[in-house]
């Protein structure tokens, strides 16, 4: 996603962080804000940015909505590298999974810097990969896509030929005289535990929570590391654990395990640690006595949060921060305010600082206040399983010969064997390409211009006719829609729009004019291709208009206008990087092409 237009596109939101928020300075900042719409990301999926004005500073907010995550859409945990141990990006996560789904999604736990395991539960399609931080909330979404944030404790139990004992951790290395379980979540071997006595169990169920799990001893090891392969799990104890566990879990006997979560959370199938809680019966929670110190919660930095409105819909907050002028970020109970505005009725922290990240399929989309993207332990992502198109490539195609939008490149993915139905709509809504097939999961090309079926030969012994080539698409609305039913039959539909319009061509404007203070002269000249109206403008980089030079019709061939280098009353603009802007509106839409400018001030000699 080209993160300059969004930036120019608008800011969003009228929030407040526990402080009067200024309104008219936000619609003089940004006039077109308040009409712009989100961007979609894919089905009823959106993203929108927004500038938080306060007298700390300016916050800059990053905000996905989406459906309740039930039928083709899941909230869920991802964990780096699919292993407990070491660290992964955000968009990284996404690239790996884009063929089994398409993710919007932020940074999940805290987690320890020096081997990337994560301070909380991680849980996933019911299975219990690391436990959860007593101290601290717990996020977990239940199999109705109901997001229950609370505290969660956890305590094992194992049972051999003997009686039923403590089993301490999972997929953590056990202390002394602990017993630990490692799972294929966990990696390919056990850590080295000196002094240690560990069971292989083969073949293990999956490490599901709150009922008894039995397999049986396949060997015995003692001060090595174990190979963990999938389907086996490993049992590792010290001291005074490492002689029970020895005397009593022989090799063909049967253990019992139990993973107990409480309280049951077995309407759970997917959980992330984190923490505090944010938004409780919709109310911002000031104080949520977890395990933080103030110097976690209180300074303002860039945070991240997860939500759930009274409807089900979820959200995800990023904000930057510790980029003064940019964004100061925020406070804690500043989150669970604008979590609260946004309709959480509850809601959750996750880790903040240089972990903050937002990203759509790989790309992502706050800034993280490292200067780039941090690696992390898990992340907690908004995955879609329908049909998915990535829109066009160009909002508006100009095949005029400029090279500027010429072609257009049109796709979608299926991540389930599907029952596939294109249609491609041309202006004055005649289909120009429809086609119907089972698709395999992957991504699929749409032709544009579409090419043109072969009419076959009436006499069959006549040979085929020779391919037919596309013609130049019509000016105007086109439309892609994507319909496609799964193997599981849940139906689903993408549907995009993008313009033809060759009106626009050709802009040429000096690359660097020198200005006095008696002004200076930009000629910016370009062809229109039928009659248009047209407005030239001159803007900042970020989009604010400096001056508009020509706004009225003109008719159609080789046009042009001069800037003198001065604002609209009458002063000489200051030196700096411009974009010159040209737009030109009629029947077929609104194209625009831009062309940066260079301004070197040039300041008069002082009179002696």
């Amino acid at each position: 996603m080209d993160f300059a237009s969004l930036d120019r596109a608008v800011v969003r939101l009228l929030l407040a962080s526990g402080l009067t928020v200024l309104v008219s300075a936000l619609v003089l900042a940004a006039p077109a804000a308040a009409q712009a719409a989100p961007d979609q990301l894919f089905p009823n999926v959106t993203y929108e940015k927004g500038i938080q004005f306060t007298p700390h500073g300016p916050v800059a907010l990053h905000i996905v909505r989406g459906p309740r995550p039930i039928g083709l859409y899941r909230m869920r945990p991802v964990l780096s590298n699919e292993s407990v141990l070491g660290r992964e990006s955000v968009s990284s996560m996404q690239k790996r999974l884009s063929s089994t789904a398409t993710s919007v999604g932020v940074n999940g736990d805290f987690f320890s810097l020096s081997d990337g395991r994560p301070s909380g539960i991680v849980m996933r399609d019911g299975v219990l990969v690391t436990p959860p931080n007593p101290g601290r909330s717990s996020a977990g979404v239940t199999l109705d896509g109901t997001l229950d944030v609370r505290k969660i404790g956890f305590r094992g139990t194992w049972r051999g030929n003997g009686a039923r004992r403590t089993l301490t951790v999972i997929n953590k290395p056990p202390g002394r005289n602990q017993i630990a379980l490692f799972t294929p979540d966990w990696g390919r071997i056990t850590p080295q535990v000196e002094g240690s006595f560990a069971a292989v169990l083969s073949p293990f169920p999956p490490a599901a929570p709150n009922v008894d799990i039995e397999a049986a001893v396949t060997s015995t090891v003692q001060n090595a590391r174990v190979g963990i392969p999938a389907g086996s799990a490993v049992v590792v104890a010290r001291g005074t654990a490492a002689s029970r566990l020895q005397a009593e879990a022989l090799v063909g006997q049967a253990l019992t395990l139990r993973l107990i979560l409480t309280p049951d959370w077995s309407s759970v199938s997917d959980a992330i640690g984190g923490g505090p809680l944010l938004v409780q019966d919709g109310k911002p929670v000031f104080r949520a006595n977890e395990t933080f110190a103030t110097s976690q919660l209180a300074p303002r930095g860039p945070r991240t949060g997860v939500g759930q409105r009274a409807d089900g819909s979820v959200l995800f907050v990023a904000t930057d921060g510790r980029q003064p002028g940019y964004s100061v970020g925020m406070t804690n109970f500043e989150l669970a305010q604008t979590l609260s505005r946004l309709g959480a009725v509850r809601g959750m922290a996750l880790d903040g600082g240089g972990s903050s990240t937002l990203a759509f399929e790989g790309t992502v989309l706050n800034r993280p206040s490292d200067g780039r993207e941090r690696t992390v332990a898990n992340s907690f992502m908004l995955q879609y399983f329908g049909v998915y198109s990535p829109g066009p490539a160009e909002e508006v195609v100009s095949p005029n010969g400029d090279g500027i939008a010429e072609t257009q490149k049109l796709s979608f993915k299926v991540v389930r064997p599907s029952d596939v139905s294109v249609t491609l709509t041309a202006p004055g809504n005649k289909v120009a390409f429809q086609e119907t097939a089972a698709r395999t999961p992957g991504s699929y090309p749409v032709a544009f211009p579409p090419v043109p079926a072969a009419v076959p030969p009436a006499d069959p012994t006549q040979p085929p006719p020779a391919p037919v080539a596309p013609q130049p698409p019509a000016e105007g609305r086109w439309t892609l829609t994507v319909n496609a039913t799964d193997d599981q039959g849940l139906p689903s539909t993408t549907t995009h729009r993008f313009w033809v319009n060759s009106t626009l061509g050709f802009l040429r404007a000096p690359w660097r004019i020198a200005v006095r203070p008696s002004g200076g002269t930009a000629l910016i000249r370009w062809t229109l291709a039928r009659g248009a109206f047209v407005r030239v403008s001159v803007l900042t980089t970020n989009g604010a208009l400096v001056r508009r030079v020509a706004s009225r019709r003109f008719k159609a061939g080789a046009q042009s206008v001069t800037w003198n280098g001065k604002l609209s009353g009458g002063k000489a603009v200051a030196g700096g990087a411009y974009v010159v802007r040209v737009e030109a509106v009629n029947k077929f839409g609104t194209v625009a092409l831009e062309r940066p400018l260079s301004v070197r001030r040039i300041v008069a000699p002082t009179k002696k």
